[in-house]
């Protein structure tokens, strides 16, 4: 069986950065199923060939018809996140091309890659009955002129999806923002992860065993320990839970916060008024709290056991991140 790196990293990736509770790797749809709302389909399909072919001279179907546009679909990596019953829907396919991303001319690769993006969206659509969630082009190298010339495509794409009430994002992540936003929010999120099936995590937890972390820092990957390597993009993909689980369990145990502050965040006053939550922050492991509030990993400061609470939310009417990241960045936890 062949084995994809990049496919294997972006499972990681979903599983543990996006916290993703469904993950498949190698999504094609089933000539069984029923696609829904085709004759949709099939007008979003016409808009976006008629918009890139007048503006840019982009023929990015090439005269297929939607059946066979959605015969050739297959996603590198979906995956599926639930929470309060709210569905969120990542696609993502990936290129590794070490000499730069290229499908064949700067006109083909540009092209396949934005046809790739509207496929996708019409899979989500037809099959699964949804009409938002992100979608992702990623590859660690694109050379700047193929960047120059998406940039204003998926610009393009984003106000169609709108304009036709599809809440989708498209985007690109490459090259920096490839190290940033996807190999440094994986490492920091998958700490302690021991799954074999996931062969990227396996891969990287064999270079620790034997370089240990002096070889770790000079790869320049984050460690734990480290945090104010950590920069807003890497930051910006981690959930608010996993910066609360890593960040500022690790602030805590490194005595960030004085006597008196602990004590005030076992307080639900104060953890309100500072971090946005309905709960004190900290509990001691040795006394009675509702565990199902709080996370299951004791965090030890100056030799006593406390639990940290696990119920962080950053949802438009109530959005704790904002105060989380203020305390973080005032107590030299992390570098705005």
């Amino acid at each position: 069986m062949k084995i994809e790196m990049g496919e294997s990293l972006f499972y990681s990736w979903l599983r543990h950065v996006k916290e993703c509770q469904v993950v498949q790797t190698n999504w094609k749809p089933s000539s069984a199923w029923q696609l829904n709302e085709e004759d949709e389909l099939k007008r979003f399909m016409s808009i976006t060939d008629e918009h890139y072919q007048s503006k840019y001279g982009y023929a990015i179907y090439k005269n297929n018809s939607l059946s066979q546009l959605l015969l050739q679909a297959e996603v590198d990596a979906l995956g599926i996140s639930m929470v309060d019953a709210e569905i969120e829907v990542y696609a993502i396919d990936v290129a590794f091309h070490e000499s730069g991303l290229n499908y064949g001319d700067r006109l083909e690769t540009i092209t396949r890659v934005l046809k790739k993006f509207v496929r996708t969206a019409l899979c989500i659509i037809g099959y699964f009955g949804l009409k938002k969630g992100e979608i992702i082009f990623a590859a660690p190298k694109i050379h700047n002129a193929i960047i120059n010339d998406f940039e204003p495509c998926i610009k393009d794409l984003n106000a169609l999806f709108l304009e036709y009430n599809y809440y989708f994002t498209a985007r690109v992540i490459a090259n920096e923002d490839f190290n940033e936003m996807v190999l440094k929010p994986i490492l920091i999120a998958s700490d302690g992860v021991s799954d074999t099936s996931e062969l990227f995590m396996r891969g990287y937890q064999l270079i620790k065993m034997f370089d240990g972390e002096r070889r770790v820092s000079k790869l320049n990957v984050p460690i734990i320990s480290d945090s104010n390597i950590v920069s807003d993009d890497t930051l910006s993909e981690l959930k608010i839970g996993k910066i609360a689980q890593t960040f500022l369990r690790e602030a805590l145990e490194n005595s960030k916060a004085d006597d008196e502050e602990v004590g005030l965040m076992r307080t639900k006053d104060f953890s309100k008024r500072f971090f946005g939550i309905d709960f004190p922050l900290l509990v001691l492991a040795s006394e009675e709290y509702d565990s199902t509030r709080y996370y299951a990993k004791p965090l030890v400061i100056k030799s006593e056991q406390y639990r940290l609470c696990s119920q962080w939310y950053e949802v438009p009417a109530n959005n704790d991140r904002p105060l989380l990241m203020s305390w973080l960045e005032q107590h030299g936890a992390i570098v705005e």
